[in-house]
């Protein structure tokens, strides 16, 4: 059986608990939260045969399309989450998906949060691992205001980052 570590972070006055088990074929959970600390939602990070799979549910979000990316720290403090810093980025790449001089690693493809607030998260990539989000000071996942164009760089027009979840 292997260990379960469970951690609480207080970054000024925003709790984020995450779980992380470890072992190198277990996947990680963490717990998403919005600019008030609110829990959002839980993601599973999963390596699999295709790639890195990021999975879940994300609820009260508005209504709409979203950018969603992996950041460069692990550090998720409100309410603009910049302590995440930059989206991955180790190759020097410009952004976006439909970017013929990129994509960050840490570009994903866009979700859509449905009239009920609820946005489901399914998406595979290849451009990263999990041992490298693992780095000494973590990474984050950051989910945007406003749909990513997958083109303009540095953020796709993405606009303000509203939920974040930290990957340590």
């Amino acid at each position: 059986m292997k260990p379960i570590v469970i951690a609480t972070l207080l970054l000024t006055g925003t709790a984020c608990v995450r779980r992380v088990e470890t072992g190198s074929s277990t996947p990680t959970i963490l717990e998403v939260r919005n600019a008030a600390g609110a829990a959002v939602g839980t993601l599973t990070f999963r390596t699999t045969s295709a790639g890195l799979n990021i999975a879940g549910t994300l609820t009260g979000l508005p209504v709409g399309t979203h950018g969603i990316h992996l950041h460069q720290v692990g550090r998720c403090e409100g309410p603009d989450f910049t302590t995440a810093g930059a989206h991955l980025n180790p190759a020097a790449a410009k952004h976006g998906l439909e970017n013929p001089a990129g994509p960050h690693a840490g570009d994903l493809p866009n979700i859509t949060v449905n009239s009920a607030g609820v946005g489901q998260v399914d998406m595979t990539t290849k451009r990263i691992t999990m041992s490298e989000l693992f780095d000494a000071d973590g990474s984050a996942i950051v989910v945007h205001a406003a749909a990513d164009d997958q083109r303009t760089d540095p953020s796709g027009s993405s606009g303000a980052r509203i939920a974040c979840g930290i990957v340590r």
